[in-house]
């Protein structure tokens, strides 16, 4: 079984605003990106679990040159709200590491 950690040379996320977060996915080459950019695995589905955001605005952008995935949804609260525990977003990524793809 392919994980994300596997299929990408890099991931993180960040704060994209106050009310978004965006996740960049590095695919380790161009192969790996054709084959997992696309996975349902990497669907709105588990954004809404993992992060409890909404399915329906999940986006997904893929940079094919650069083969980078970039997926960003809304934040259940507001950056610096009370209960916020990553102001910025950088560790929200670890959650996805161990993602089977395939």
């Amino acid at each position: 079984m392919t994980t994300v950690r596997d299929a990408c040379r890099h991931v993180r996320s960040k704060n994209a605003g106050p009310y978004w977060v965006t996740v960049d996915l590095f695919f380790r080459d161009a192969d790996h990106f054709a084959r997992y950019a696309g996975s349902p695995a990497l669907g709105p589905t588990l954004f809404a679990r993992l992060f409890g955001a909404d399915p329906a605005l999940v986006q997904h952008h893929r940079v094919a040159d650069l083969d980078i995935l970039k997926v960003s949804y809304p934040r259940t609260s507001p950056q610096g709200g009370e209960v916020e525990r990553d102001m910025h977003c950088g560790q929200q990524f670890v959650r996805l590491l161990d993602i089977e793809l395939d």
